[in-house]
């Protein structure tokens, strides 16, 4: 083949950094756009927050809860002239080299409070799943819940604090204490004494086995703290500890002996294989336990009371707070009409303006060294924050848009839902499907039915028996209306759950009823059935 040049035509698309950093933002959550803010204030010496706005809130304190910004203290207007001056004819930027404040390195929250349970246990088998919604406090209620959730204690260090009390030597507290850190969030202890010991003492056999002994012991003392049930190796094992201890309060108190029977027999059930619990396979278990059936009913009715994850209450808080990027409230009209005003939430509003000191500085000085450099620092900061407020602004037009779509869900709840796409929104605002994506993820509005992602409000449709569709969202709240109201001896299949949605005219298949009924984790007519 012969060489030789050619000349060619052709398009391809090529994103600016502008547009880059635009895009970035807009896909960031609000926790995201804080840090992202904070480092952008840390690295660009001509951006800073403008402190002077309503609502102005630094990245610190939208991450960790504060409403006070101390960013600006310390420093007179003259001294920021003096650093102006010195950043201009040195041309360099300032240091970022600032030491953190000192850590902490004792055990957190060992001179705290005691822990308390938040409530009473839950007699479902697994944990609740969280909810789309948070329910809203009232106006008199205001209390800061990632506050609340720094000042709430672990486990760990609930369970570190019980410890101090036991008074150990120094290789029982320490063999305690490696136990407690090795604990799952529910309390779980996953790992066996062998590869807890193995993992310390490696091939080394002796030591392996002087620390399997000491794990033994220390087991035994973690599982004696409280929540009872704590470092159970398995179900099986926590629901045993649990219903010891009920047994060994019943006999204390001078309990009637058909309670304590009742207590045993619990026992004898969470003994066998567990799967035949969960079957409530009442035929099996009264073989194996050799009691009645009616026995049995009421004992398992003991065992559903029971925690099957011991550290639940303890479970970080701050992992599950939502901070709302869209206030949505009702407005009453003087005709008596009720509307709904959508309104950014000023708290997560980062206010931030160009350092007119040192932009000045810059412009005396355009013939120095490293003017260029510092002129794109400054263009980078008016990029940023022309991208910052251009995030928030497509957010409000899109939550506006759909609070527009679904005022009926703001006024009826779930039941009103209807159908919506992305592109529905997409092709009202001008904008792409990929915008509207971007936009709806990890975006929450806060409402007067709760606080959900904007992604909730959208939802396929369904055929109606009118030629209309209904939403996903709707049929999923019906189906969860139609068994909360069953009869629970007998509770209602797929197949009926799909007739009574098409008596109501919605045409849904007994497959997509029992998807939609996995969706809401309501479990099987075999585990609804009461006992």
């Amino acid at each position: 083949m012969k060489p030789g040049l050619s000349l060619r035509v052709s398009q391809h698309l090529s994103l600016t950094p502008q547009l880059q950093q635009s895009i970035q933002l807009l896909q960031l959550s609000t926790l995201e756009l804080a840090q992202e803010v904070e480092q952008m204030l840390v690295d660009n010496p001509f951006l800073e927050l403008d402190g002077d706005g309503p609502g102005t809130a630094a990245p610190d304190d939208i991450a960790a809860g504060a409403r006070e910004s101390n960013i600006s203290d310390g420093y007179s207007s003259e001294k920021e002239s003096e650093r102006a001056q010195a950043a201009s004819e040195s041309i360099a930027e300032p240091s970022t080299n600032e030491t953190p404040d000192s850590l902490n390195w004792e055990a957190d929250g060992l001179d705290g409070q005691d822990g308390e349970w938040g409530g009473e246990a839950s007699s479902e088998w697994d944990a609740p799943s969280a909810s789309g919604s948070t329910r809203n406090r009232d106006d008199d209620e205001e209390v800061d819940a990632i506050d609340l959730a720094r000042g709430h204690e672990s486990l760990t260090d609930f369970l570190h604090r019980q410890a101090l009390s036991l008074h150990l030597g120094a290789e029982d507290t320490a063999a305690l204490r490696f136990l407690i850190e090795s604990l799952n969030d529910d309390g779980y202890l996953e790992e066996s004494l062998q590869e807890l010991a193995h993992s310390l003492a490696g091939d080394d056999l002796e030591e392996r086995e002087e620390l399997e002994q000491r794990f033994a012991i220390a087991l035994k003392l973690l599982q004696s703290l409280e929540p009872v049930g704590v470092g159970a190796r398995n179900l099986a094992e926590c629901l045993q500890l649990q219903l010891r201890d009920l047994i060994r309060d019943a006999e204390d108190e001078g309990t009637t002996a058909a309670h304590i029977n009742q207590l045993l027999l619990a026992q004898s059930i969470c003994a066998q294989p567990l799967d035949l619990l969960a079957r409530r396979d009442l035929r099996k278990l009264a073989s194996l336990c050799g009691a009645r059936e009616e026995a049995l009913r009421e004992a398992m009715a003991l065992i559903a009371r029971l925690e099957p994850r011991p550290g639940r209450r303890f479970v970080d808080l701050e992992r599950q707070i939502v901070v709302p990027d869209v206030i949505v409230r009702p407005v009453r009209s003087s005709s008596g009409r009720v509307d709904f005003s959508v309104q950014l939430n000023p708290d997560v509003m980062p206010r931030l303006r160009v350092h007119d000191i040192y932009a000045n500085a810059l412009r005396r000085h355009k013939n120095s060294e490293g003017h260029a450099a510092l002129q794109q620092r400054l263009q980078e900061a008016r990029w940023f924050i022309k991208n910052i407020q251009q995030r928030f602004d497509t957010i409000q037009r899109v939550s506006e848009a759909i609070v527009e779509r679904q005022k009926n869900f703001f006024v009826h709840g779930e039941l009103a839902m209807r159908p919506l796409v992305l592109r529905d929104i997409a092709d009202a605002l001008g904008l792409h499907e990929s915008t509207i994506s971007r936009v709806t993820t990890a975006k929450y509005m806060a409402t007067p039915q709760g606080t959900f992602e904007l992604k909730y409000f959208f939802g396929s449709g369904l055929g109606t028996e009118t030629g209309g569709s209904a939403s996903s969202t709707a049929v999923r709240a019906l189906i969860k209306q139609f068994v909360d109201a069953e009869d629970p001896k007998k509770p209602l299949s797929d197949a009926k759950l799909a007739d009574m949605l098409k008596e109501q005219g919605i045409e849904c298949a007994r497959r997509t009823v029992a998807k939609y009924r996995e969706q809401l984790k309501i479990p099987t007519t075999t585990l609804r059935k009461a006992l």
